[in-house]
C-alpha cells in the first residue's frame, strides 16, 4: 500500500450497483408485462423521475355571467361564453371585450381563428362574432341543429323543420349574407363544413342506410357533385383539413373523404371504444378505450395521413379533453393534466390543480387552458418558470 493515496469508497460504489440492478430488474419487469398484456411499452413513468416536472398552476375564476347553460370556446386571445342569457367574450385577464344579450334555450357555440358563431340547438338565435363586435344578428327560419364556421369567417346553418325532418343547409359569407342553400328532403341534417377556400360545402346527413356525406363544388347549383355513403356506419364528425381534404371520423375509424366521394380509411379502432377526440390543424386526438377494462386505453395522436405520431396510455378516467398549439390538456377527476408535443405529461407538484365542479377543458396552446364548469371559470397554465 503507498501511505497517502485515498482508499476508494466501495461502499459508495456497492450501493449505487445495487439501485441500478434494481432499477434493471423493474424496467425488465415492466417490458415482460406490457408485451404479455399487448399494451405496449412507455417509459414515461421512468423519464419523469429524472425529469424535473412544471407545476400546474390556476389562475383567479374568470367572470362570465350569460345565464345558465354556459359553454365555452377560444377566440384566437380571448374566451367567449354563450348561455341562456346571451354572450360575453373576456380576455385572458378577465376584461370584458364584448356582451350580447339574447335567450338561448340550448346554447351552442363554433368557433375557428378570431370569429365564432353562437347559436340556440331547438331554437333560432343566431350570433356570429370576433373579440369586439357583432358581425351578423338574426334569426333562423327553422329549429337549429348544429352550425359551422370556417377559418375566413364563412359558416352554415343546419336546420330542421316539419314531421318528416326535412333538412336545410344554408350557407352565409363573413359578412353574413346568404349566398346558397340546400335541401335535404327527409335528410338529417347532422352537421356541415366549408372549405378552406370557400368554394365547397360539405354535409353530413344521417339517412335509413347510414351516414352519407354529400359535397357541393362551387356552391352554384342544389345538386350535389358527390357522395360517400357509410353504410350501417355513424359518423360523428366532419371537418375540411387545411390542405382541403375533407375528414370524416367515425365510431370506428379516421377517414379522409376525396372530392370525388370516394373514401379512403386513415386509422382503424373498430376493437376500441371512442371516448372522446380532438383537432387542431391536421393533427387528430384520439382517446381509445380498452372494451371491459375499466378505464384503461389510450390516446393517439394522428396526422393528415394516418401516420401515428405519438401514444400515451392512461388508466384514468378522462372526463374532457382539448387539443391546441401542440398542447393537449386532459382533465381527470382530480385536476388538469397537459402533454406537450411529444406527449410528456407535465405534472404538478404535490398533487394537481385544485378544480371543483370543472366538467369541461379547452386548450389555448402553449400549456395554457381554461377549465369550464356551469358555475365556474378558470385559467390553467403550466408555470415553465418553476
Amino acid at each position: 500500500m503507498i501511505f497517502g493515496e485515498k482508499k476508494p469508497n466501495i461502499t459508495w460504489r456497492r450501493i449505487l450497483g445495487f439501485v441500478f440492478s434494481i432499477l434493471s430488474l423493474v424496467v425488465l419487469v415492466y417490458i415482460s408485462i406490457a408485451l404479455i398484456s399487448g399494451r405496449g411499452v412507455s417509459f414515461s413513468w421512468l423519464t419523469n423521475i429524472f425529469t424535473r416536472s412544471a407545476p400546474i398552476e390556476v389562475a383567479e375564476e374568470l367572470i362570465f355571467d350569460v345565464g345558465r347553460n354556459r359553454v365555452f370556446a377560444d377566440l384566437d386571445g380571448s374566451i367567449v361564453a354563450a348561455g341562456a342569457l346571451g354572450i360575453q367574450v373576456l380576455d385572458y385577464d378577465g376584461n370584458e371585450m364584448l356582451r350580447d344579450s339574447f335567450f338561448m334555450h340550448r346554447p351552442a357555440l363554433s368557433a375557428n381563428n378570431s370569429r365564432a358563431i353562437a347559436f340556440d340547438i331547438g331554437g333560432t338565435a343566431v350570433r356570429v362574432f370576433d373579440s369586439g363586435e357583432i358581425i351578423s344578428s338574426f334569426e333562423a327560419s327553422n329549429d337549429i341543429i348544429s352550425a359551422s364556421i370556417n377559418r375566413n369567417g364563412w359558416f352554415s346553418i343546419n336546420t330542421q323543420s316539419g314531421d318528416g325532418l326535412s333538412g336545410l343547409v344554408r350557407v352565409y359569407n363573413n359578412r353574413g349574407i346568404a349566398l346558397f342553400e340546400v335541401d335535404l328532403g327527409s335528410g338529417y341534417a347532422f352537421a356541415s363544413a366549408i372549405s378552406p377556400d370557400n368554394r365547397t360545402l360539405a354535409v353530413l346527413n344521417l339517412t335509413a342506410d347510414g351516414s352519407r356525406i354529400t359535397q357541393y363544388h362551387g356552391m352554384n347549383r342544389s345538386y350535389y357533385d358527390s357522395v360517400f355513403l357509410l353504410s350501417g356506419g355513424l359518423i360523428l364528425d366532419i371537418r375540411f383539413l387545411p390542405n382541403g381534404d375533407l375528414l370524416a371520423i367515425s365510431t370506428d375509424s379516421l377517414m379522409l373523404i376525396g372530392g370525388d366521394g370516394t373514401g379512403r380509411e386513415l386509422y382503424e379502432y373498430s376493437d376500441k371504444r371512442l371516448g372522446g377526440f380532438a383537432f387542431d390543424g391536421g393533427t387528430t386526438v384520439l382517446h381509445l378505450l380498452d372494451y371491459g377494462v375499466g378505464h384503461s386505453g389510450r390516446l393517439v395522436k394522428i396526422d393528415e395521413r394516418g401516420r401515428v405520431l405519438n401514444e400515451h396510455y392512461t388508466n384514468r378516467e378522462i372526463f374532457s379533453m382539448s387539443y391546441s398549439g401542440g398542447y393537449l390538456a386532459v382533465l381527470l377527476s382530480d385536476g388538469v393534466v397537459f402533454l406537450n408535443r411529444n406527449f410528456n405529461e407535465f405534472r404538478e407538484h404535490g398533487g394537481r390543480s385544485q378544480t371543483a365542479a370543472i366538467n369541461r377543458v379547452h386548450s389555448l396552446g402553449s400549456g395554457t387552458a381554461i377549465a369550464t364548469g356551469e358555475h365556474v371559470a378558470m385559467a390553467v397554465f403550466i408555470n415553465q418558470n418553476s
